[in-house]
């Protein structure tokens, strides 16, 4: 006979390698959504207190006591919009401006003020565009204080459940769990009375009916039709249950177990609609991908709009106003432009400048030469390709759109009160490449692609910054001693206040003076712990304050109204008359999670009969 080869070992290195890969690949998209937005948590600015960073870049954060304010109260009439003591409503200023109100704004306090009437887009063909706007539900300020608490841990998630809330009516399924949990809590009570086999033989043959029957049904029109024969059978049995002496303290322990696991059970929920809510507000919507592909693909077969002429001696010009707008959604990009040229009184002399990404450069370019805007010209420039070719010194090749982290602002004086969330925006890396690449231009306003403008902004260019680069909208609810922690042992002004992207003035001609790029490249190596994307976005908060410390022109707080992408319950009338809405936190408003009431004037300004978004479903 033959011998036979031993069995070969299995080898288990390669089956645990692979087991490996698929639970990160589980693990990593997950991570991804709940780090979109680096939650920041703030302390107040004393000696003793230190400054926690936990994990996901946050740190925790109190309020700090301006020297020479008092803590007067604000009036009352501020109270139905002012969600926070940080406040960025037009009309609602916490803190004195440094300066004057611009000419503009100081008149608009004592006239009405026109919401500007949307610009039709003039389409290549020559068709143009029209305006629906429909009302929708505002939650009440009880709901609002409610959302609060769970903020810490899902974020604007909560206030966006409260806006969507169904109340429930299905009254039957509603008794029939009430019955449930009370039959329950007093079953195991009534099973150790002597005498009561009866009795607990009916509450537990009761007990089963009801978690049958609520297992097949969870509306009043699912019910059997001898349902209300049970109920009041379980009535009658919780009736004798609640005669019987019992021990209370069995009964009511028992209870809180129920409570607790319903409470456990409602939070399992909560997280997995918490989880969906992220993908929702973190993914491109179907309908906009189609729009990009459809673009891209009718770019390169078409050549007629392709070789017009466009207006490049316009580009370079500094004699001529100039805005930039860092942007990989196209629909987005054209809202905020079309907003400009519908608020501005001359448009001969706007050039826009789109800083997108190589995969959107083409849709971007052919949505632009489609679609024209009185007679603004726009410029759209593939950004990593420029980079590459003219810059390519620099590592940060990848356009990086504007970084936003959440703000949880708690007070040492007021210890009972919840910690309050704010969207904080400031300039991402590749915002600090904007002088590199305009090598001609003197002054240009940047604008993030989230922001609409209602109200001509031509007053800007006149604006006097002196030896400043950045004219920006201080945030004052966060200041730079707050941040310590985060901002290491740099040297800065620890009463600075923090400022906001959105809308910003850029001097150029200082800019490349005070070498900030060459600057921000520093702070940069110093900040940066790795190279994986987390830490290089969680460093473009202490860089952004860092670069121009000293260099923020404080621009009125009225000139921008933020908020408008997590704050509900801010007054119409102050949303419809502001200079300009930035839309800065998740809930953006070409999403269908956006806030319905604020979206709508968003919507004033998208594009119409445009032949693509009605073969892609892009609803406007």
């Amino acid at each position: 006979m033959k011998a036979t080869a031993p069995p070969a070992k299995r080898r288990r290195g390669p089956r645990l390698a692979v087991l490996a890969l698929v639970f990160c690949s589980l693990l990593v998209p997950i991570a991804f959504l709940f780090n979109r937005f680096p939650a920041v948590y703030v302390t107040d600015e004393r000696p003793e207190q230190e400054v926690i960073l936990p994990e996901r870049h946050s740190v925790v954060v109190n309020e700090m006591k301006q020297p020479g304010r008092s803590d007067a109260k604000p009036d009352t009439q501020d109270a139905p919009v002012k969600i926070s003591k940080i406040d960025n409503v037009p009309s609602r200023v916490i803190t004195k401006p440094e300066v004057l109100p611009p000419p503009a704004i100081e008149r608009a306090k004592q006239i009405p003020v026109p919401v500007p009437v949307p610009v039709p887009v003039q389409h290549r063909n020559g068709s143009t565009s029209n305006v629906n706007i429909r009302p929708p539900r505002v939650p009440s300020a009880d709901e609002l204080e409610k959302a609060k608490a769970c903020q810490l841990e899902f974020g604007s998630y909560c206030l966006w459940s409260i806006e969507h809330k169904e109340v429930m009516k299905d009254a039957i399924v509603k008794i029939l769990k009430d019955q449930l949990f009370v039959a329950r809590s007093y079953y195991p009570s009534i099973a150790k009375l002597k005498g009561k086999e009866a009795l607990t033989r009916e509450l537990k043959q009761n007990i089963q009916d009801h978690e049958r029957v609520l297992s097949e049904s969870i509306v009043d029109a699912d019910l059997p039709s001898f349902i209300k024969k049970k109920i009041e059978k379980m009535h009658q049995a919780i009736a004798r249950a609640k005669s019987c002496t019992v021990d209370c303290n069995n009964v009511d322990k028992k209870l809180r177990q129920i409570l607790h696991m319903t409470d456990d059970e409602a939070h399992f929920h909560m997280k997995q609609s918490a989880y969906l809510y992220n993908l929702g507000v973190h993914t491109m919507p179907k309908s906009h991908h189609c729009l990009n592909m459809r673009l891209t693909v009718e770019y390169f077969k078409s050549t007629t709009l392709d070789s017009d002429d466009s207006p490049v001696h316009k580009f370079n010009d500094p004699d001529n106003r100039h805005y930039v707008i860092l942007s990989k959604n196209v629909l987005a990009a054209s809202v905020v432009i079309n907003s400009s040229v519908s608020s501005s009184e001359e448009t001969r002399n706007v050039v826009f400048h789109v800083l997108t990404d190589a995969q959107n450069f083409y849709a971007m370019r052919h949505w632009f030469l489609r679609n024209t805007y009185r007679e603004s010209a726009v410029n759209v420039i593939n950004y990593e390709h420029i980079i590459l070719e003219n810059l390519p010194e620099f590592s940060m090749q990848q356009l990086y759109m504007p970084e936003e982290f959440r703000v949880f602002i708690s007070s040492f004086e007021h210890p009972t009160e919840k910690s309050r969330m704010e969207y904080l925006s400031v300039f991402s890396h590749s915002h600090f490449f904007i002088p590199e690449i305009f090598k001609d231009l003197k002054k240009v306003i940047v604008l993030d692609d989230d922001v609409i403008v209602q109200r001509d902004l031509s007053f800007l260019w006149n604006l006097d910054m002196g030896d400043k680069v950045n004219a920006a909208v201080k945030f004052c609810g966060l200041r730079m001693g707050q941040l310590r922690n985060l901002l290491g042992e740099a040297t800065y002004d620890p009463q600075s206040c923090a400022w906001m992207s959105g809308l910003n003035v850029i001097n150029l001609e200082k800019w490349r003076e005070y070498n900030v790029t060459e600057n921000y490249l520093q702070l940069l190596e110093k900040f940066r712990n790795n190279d994986d994307e987390a830490s290089l976005r969680a460093a473009a908060l202490p860089i952004s304050f860092l670069s121009f410390q000293n260099l923020i022109y404080p621009l009125d707080e009225r000139l921008t109204l933020s908020g408008l992408g997590y704050q509900y319950g801010i007054e119409e009338e102050i949303v419809r008359t502001s200079t300009s809405l930035h839309y800065n936190g998740n809930m953006k408003p070409w999403l269908e999670l956006g806030i319905p009431n604020y979206r709508k004037y968003w919507k004033r300004f998208l594009a119409r009969d445009e032949r693509f978004m009605d073969e892609c479903n892009v609803s406007p």
